[in-house]
């Protein structure tokens, strides 16, 4: 497994089959020790790519819960240990997973199928419509060594 983002944590959903459906794990507290605050679902379209994002305060506790995504992340963090690490992880409904991309990390989400895609976020802090705490950076940024 390659290397990750210090303070990103990748956890594989678990799926619970039977003849009914299924039933697939999101979020537990006994994951993350921050309490759930704010859960909002984002949508993606075919060849889309949202970001590049960042926030200051808050940690992204993403669900990916249907499509085929790319997520990649960069960390920019003057004091972390992974400053300059670049990371790419691929999504789909045979690999769906909760994704942590703590504070600080920059991060963009490209949909790579051929329909929708759907995540449910449960960010560590909720959405403060009055002082957002989010920063944006174009896709063509020189600041991120990558291109979409």
């Amino acid at each position: 497994m390659a290397p990750l983002i210090d303070g990103v944590l990748i956890r594989p959903a678990t799926t619970h089959p039977d003849k009914r459906g299924s039933v697939t794990e999101i979020f537990s507290e006994s994951w993350d020790d921050k309490p759930i605050v704010h859960v909002y679902e984002i949508t993606i379209r075919p060849g889309v790519v949202k970001g590049w994002i960042k926030h200051d305060l808050q940690d992204d506790r993403l669900f990916m819960a249907i499509g085929s995504l790319r997520v990649v992340l960069y960390d920019d963090r003057e004091e972390s240990p992974t400053r300059g690490l670049l990371t790419q992880h691929s999504f789909d409904e045979h690999t769906r997973a909760h994704v942590r991309i703590p504070a600080g990390v920059w991060h963009a989400v490209e949909n790579v199928g051929v329909s929708d895609a759907r995540m449910i976020n449960c960010p560590t802090r909720a959405y403060d419509y009055e002082t957002p705490d989010k920063w944006d950076l174009p896709l063509d940024t020189e600041l991120i060594p990558f291109s979409f």
